[in-house]
């Protein structure tokens, strides 16, 4: 016989696993593709994970070498990870976000990169680069395809009953 709890947790997902592959994939796929595509406008990875940590750190930063290096990718996982459970949790509230994960990406994606360069970076210590129609647009664009998506597609996936991650009443 199952307890009332238990039958309550029934095909219920669990946070934690979705929260944590939302959160490792939008942290690797927009690490990935920062590197790729601002080393193209001649960003080398070590200061730009060193710009990350000069949020915390302020200018300091690019003489700290692969400590702060380290320190800027801890940073930017904590933001995918609470980027990811942000959605997870407000998807508790609004099944649209379950139900149609693609749509919800495509406009989480932006909300976190607005959400990001208005409000976190103004605040940090940051060094703070001159406004660029050219950037904002690829930003947002990393975003919606490396942000959005990853933690609206893996949400919505493993939040339907029955999906791996789910409670099942033992």
């Amino acid at each position: 016989m199952h307890s009332q709890a238990q039958v309550a947790l029934a095909g219920k997902p669990s946070a934690l696993p979705i929260i944590a592959r939302a959160g490792l994939l939008c942290g690797a796929m927009d690490i990935t593709a920062a590197i790729i595509v601002y080393g193209h406008y001649g960003a080398r990875p070590i200061p730009l994970l060193q710009g990350i940590a000069g949020g915390l750190l302020g200018p300091q930063a690019w003489n700290g070498g692969l400590p702060t290096a380290f320190l800027g990718l801890a940073c930017h996982f904590f933001i995918a990870f609470s980027a990811a459970t942000v959605y997870f949790v407000v998807s508790r509230k609004f099944a649209f976000l379950i139900d149609h994960g693609v749509v919800s990406g495509l406009v989480y994606g932006p909300v976190v990169y607005f959400f990001m360069n208005r409000i976190v970076v103004p605040f940090s210590r940051a060094h703070k680069y001159p406004f660029s129609v050219k950037m904002m647009l690829i930003g947002v664009t990393i975003h919606i395809f490396c942000v959005g998506l990853p933690i609206a597609t893996v949400v919505s996936r493993y939040s339907r009953p029955g999906a791996p991650g789910c409670a099942r009443p033992r």
